[in-house]
């Protein structure tokens, strides 16, 4: 039986993303040779090209991949604490310590922003900053948290996380610098508690 359309599409861009991503994280993306990494998946430049417009575009997909595996980490670490409270502080030090983790440090840390900008401007990041949010809303319905606006909360404690997430993954010692973050993140995240 001949192979659907879009199955062979699908296959088209998963070899190319999966070359790409163990280039990347490898060699980085600058030093990435995209002859190389087409001729690793068995393609062409052309198919490059047509499904992703570019190496760029194939950064962007690549990320796009590992941003989703990161969530699905991510929310099964959650759904693991006993309290809405311990999830959000799970999912938080387990967001920074993921920043030690030499594919994330050089695909989404490093070379994610130089090449394709400004974080807070990728597509994902808004969903990230309405979790935090929905969170925060959460634990103020509980009466764990202190009254604050859950947007501008949402925003602050992402762009925390995301930047200590790239002194991290700049650090000379990445695993001392993600301790040292998740003791300074423990303090911050206990200021919004309600007193008791």
């Amino acid at each position: 039986m001949p192979q659907k359309r879009e199955d062979m599409i699908a296959e088209t861009q998963a070899k190319l993303i999966k070359s790409a991503r163990e280039s990347f994280a490898q060699h980085g993306f600058a030093e990435s040779c995209m002859d190389d990494l087409t001729a690793e998946a068995g393609l062409t430049r052309g198919a490059l090209y047509h499904h992703f417009g570019g190496k760029k575009g194939l950064l962007k997909a690549v990320i796009q991949q590992i941003e989703d595996e990161m969530t699905t980490r991510l929310s099964a670490i959650k759904s693991q604490a006993p309290t809405t409270w311990d999830a959000f502080i799970n999912g938080s030090i387990a967001y920074l310590n993921m920043a030690c983790e030499h594919e994330i440090q050089r695909i989404m840390l490093l070379d994610g922003p130089a090449v394709l900008g400004d974080p807070s401007q990728w597509p994902r990041k808004n969903c990230c900053i309405r979790s935090t949010q929905l969170s925060i809303e959460k634990l103020m319905e509980e009466g764990v948290l202190r009254e604050v606006d859950s947007l501008a909360m949402a925003r602050l404690i992402n762009g925390a996380l995301f930047g200590a997430s790239l002194w991290i993954a700049n650090a000379e010692d990445p695993h001392a610098a993600s301790s040292k973050a998740v003791d300074a993140f423990l303090t911050l995240a206990s200021g919004l508690l309600k007193s008791n």
